[in-house]
């Protein structure tokens, strides 16, 4: 038990994610002016501001010793404050658990933004490599991660103008089963089969209006994800991609992708409809190469399915093939990740995504974590060093990097491409350089009004609820791009 008595509600939310890295599935207490009770066994963090600075007091419980820290302020700008107030706690909390955190005291999940806005400021790799050592706490080995990837973004990004463009998100929001780990807006194909048809007519209707609201501006690069968009029957996939080339100008398009997934959703016929239909970029998402691993998470497919995919995907002639993988499922260790990562380096993708388990409060696997929780594997670093050698030898290299909360390890998401596979869309939602339009139940909308400043808009998330009010949906589209028109498409929307 882990509580934060604060004076005032000042930096809050800072304060008790860097406590929560610190110390992970820990029960955390936010109280107001209160004293340590007696009985209280664990840890007590008595934060206490005025106005010249704030003073962090920590106390367990068990030990006569106190911690104490205080940060003085000398300037008034608020994100001045609360940079030197992160560098003070992440030292103390350091001092005290002997922990080191990978990514410092960075909490967010976009580190290699901030790497990049240092990069653009015209500043020199050693001045980089300083500020992100003295004001982030990162170790050196993710500052070279976070320099390396910012630095390959930076190069994609200067092939055009994306500032002058725009993105497409299309979301199916079906799978095959819902797995383990997953918190996406996502629904048993099985029980919405016989409404599909109704779903993409809402669909249409959506994406008939973002094409008219942005057919004078650029449109850049274009995803189909989920779920899984290959839950759809050929023809309805043929029919989708069909009606985005015809409403949308597609002239442009550096990039068109579709999240194939689910190995037990690929046939044949809906790979040729894909190839047909001028997708250059697909996914195929084993997340394990063990097939006992794969029905605890609730995969119903197996390995050898998954090599089946893969070959298919070969003969249809995709060139382009990223594959997705998990660090830290049930039951894995290091070795299970060796196995893995061996067994990937055969098919020998294009691109590989590796993801380190995270628990999220949607997903199954936290509503039920007390049956499995001995099985999640404990050395997900470890693990993380195999998959990056791994890449590496397959002549890959890191290209963007996300966080997501409660990850193992503190550490992130990352993902590898060999030269002249890296993937558009990625990095643009990422690292929020452009406009990325959404269009499906659950999709999110992320307008850039103005540098760093986005205004997300998001969709309904329950399948019947998207269909029922597609017109609230485009309406809350249009509130945005009337007030923000000249911001988001220069006056052309």
């Amino acid at each position: 038990m882990i509580q934060i008595d604060l004076s005032m509600d000042y930096f809050q939310y800072d304060i008790y994610t860097l406590i929560q890295a610190f110390f992970p599935g820990e029960e955390i207490k936010v109280t107001f002016q209160e004293e340590i009770q007696k009985e209280f066994n664990g840890i007590f963090l008595k934060t206490i501001y005025t106005e010249s600075g704030v003073t962090f007091r920590l106390t367990e419980s068990g030990c006569e010793s106190i911690r104490e820290k205080t940060v003085v302020w000398d300037n008034d700008d608020r994100k001045w404050r609360k940079r030197q107030l992160k560098i003070c706690l992440y030292h103390m909390l350091s001092e005290h658990t002997g922990k080191l955190l990978p990514w410092g005291n960075l909490t967010g999940i976009r580190p290699v933004k901030i790497v990049m806005n240092i990069l653009e400021q015209g500043k020199t790799l050693e001045e980089a490599r300083r500020e992100l050592k003295e004001i982030y706490c990162m170790t050196d080995e993710k500052i070279e991660l976070a320099l390396e990837i910012a630095n390959e973004e930076l190069r994609k990004l200067s092939e055009f103008d994306y500032s002058t463009g725009y993105s497409l998100y299309v979301g199916i929001p079906f799978c095959p089963t819902t797995c383990l780990y997953c918190s996406f807006t996502s629904y048993p194909i099985i029980r919405w089969k016989e409404r599909t048809e109704e779903y993409l007519q809402s669909l249409f209707e959506e994406l008939t209006y973002i094409s008219e609201k942005m057919k004078n501006v650029r449109l850049d690069s274009v995803y189909i994800g989920g779920g899984t968009p290959t839950t759809l029957e050929a023809e309805q996939l043929r029919a989708l991609i069909g009606f985005i080339r015809e409403k949308f100008d597609c002239s442009h398009v550096k990039e068109f992708s579709v999240e194939a997934g689910r190995p037990d959703s690929i046939t044949r016929e809906k790979l040729v409809v894909l190839k047909e239909s001028g997708i250059d970029r697909i996914s195929i998402n084993p997340q394990t190469m063990n097939d006992e691993t794969l029905k605890v998470i609730g995969r119903q497919h197996s390995v050898e399915d998954i090599r089946k995919a893969f070959a298919l995907a070969r003969e249809v002639g995709f060139s382009t093939i990223n594959m997705d993988i998990i660090l830290g499922l049930p039951g894995e260790n290091v070795s299970h990740v060796k196995h893995t990562m061996e067994e990937i380096k055969k098919l020998s993708p294009e691109n590989l995504t590796v993801h380190t388990l995270a628990l999220k409060r949607a997903a199954r696997l936290k509503l039920h974590i007390d049956d499995y929780e001995e099985d999640i594997n404990a050395a997900p670093e470890e693990m993380m060093k195999i998959a990056a050698q791994e890449a590496e030898s397959m002549g890959m290299k890191p290209y963007y990097l996300y966080r997501q909360k409660n990850m193992g390890g503190n550490l992130e998401n990352v993902g590898y491409a060999k030269e002249g596979h890296t993937g558009l869309y990625n990095i643009l939602i990422m690292e929020e350089k452009q406009t990325i339009i959404a269009a499906g139940a659950g999709a999110s909308t992320k307008f850039l009004v103005e540098e760093g400043q986005i205004h997300r808009v998001e969709n309904v998330k329950d399948v019947s609820n998207y269909m029922e009010r597609i017109h609230e949906m485009i309406e809350r589209k249009e509130e945005v791009l009337k007030e923000y028109d000249s911001q988001i498409c220069g006056g052309l929307c």
